[in-house]
């Protein structure tokens, strides 16, 4: 599963919609949406909704709340890191999971430091470290 999949849902659902964001008039409000409307925008989010365990539920109001409290700018961050994310391939993204567990408990300084090794490293010098150093979360499904 990618770091935010109830936006990603929820972006996926609004895609019917991009042509209305194509006209030069604003988008309606909720309100003003259509019966039909409204029920595609929601469906993906309900059927995942009811197909997740609590756990899963409470990581997506969670992320919800999260995203509720967001400055455009920081939505827009966010939107280019679940980009960046999705075109990263596999033996990336278990690379990324591994730095960042490695680093995230870590001082800022030591954070910064440990990201300049990092850059500094070779492919295979990555390789080798993610081997002596991998992520203990498991790769999320799809």
């Amino acid at each position: 599963m990618s770091p935010r999949p109830f936006l990603l849902a929820l972006l996926l659902a609004a895609a019917p919609l991009a042509a209305m964001a194509q006209s030069p008039a604003p988008l309606p409000a909720w309100e003003q949406l259509t019966p039909a409307q409204r029920e595609l925008l929601l469906a993906p989010v309900r059927e995942r909704w009811n197909n997740s365990s609590p756990e899963k539920r409470r990581h997506l109001l969670e992320h919800a709340e999260r995203w509720r409290t967001m400055t455009p700018e920081q939505r827009s961050h966010a939107r280019h890191g679940m980009k960046r994310w999705q075109d990263m391939p596999p033996e990336k993204r278990e690379q990324a999971r591994a730095l960042f567990e490695h680093i995230r408990p870590l001082p800022e300084a030591e954070r910064k430091a440990m990201l300049e090794r990092w850059k500094a490293m070779t492919p295979e010098q990555r390789k080798a470290w993610v081997e002596a150093h991998p992520a203990k979360d498991p790769p999320r499904s799809r």
